[in-house]
């Protein structure tokens, strides 16, 4: 028996709830995300000053390390595995790409 055009209503309610609940947690990502790449280039300079390569393999280890812990299933251990390589990787491109920078001005 099909559902009712009410029960239906009812249905994209929620929906429209539900992504309201995900529009302000992107919002807070983004934000935080930002803050984070704000760290990165900070790192990345005191990198630069004390001769640190940008890619450091066992503190990604730890990174992902910490932020799998986090999750309450295998499936969201392997979500949030890819997600993390995925931020890990732009964090490291946005330092390089903040020591390209700081070359070029100094020339």
């Amino acid at each position: 028996m099909p559902e009712s055009p009410l029960s239906n209503t009812g249905h994209w309610q929620e929906l429209e709830k539900w992504r309201k609940k995900i529009d302000n947690i992107d919002s807070h990502l983004a934000a935080l995300l930002c803050e984070r790449l704000q760290c990165a280039r900070n790192i990345s300079i005191l990198k630069a000053r004390i001769g640190e390569q940008v890619l450091q393999p066992e503190r990604e280890k730890e990174v992902l390390s910490n932020v799998i812990s986090q999750a309450d299933s295998q499936q969201k251990v392997n979500a949030l595995e890819r997600i993390y390589r995925s931020i890990l990787e732009e964090s490291r491109l946005f330092q390089h790409e903040q020591n390209c920078e700081r070359h070029q001005n100094r020339d």
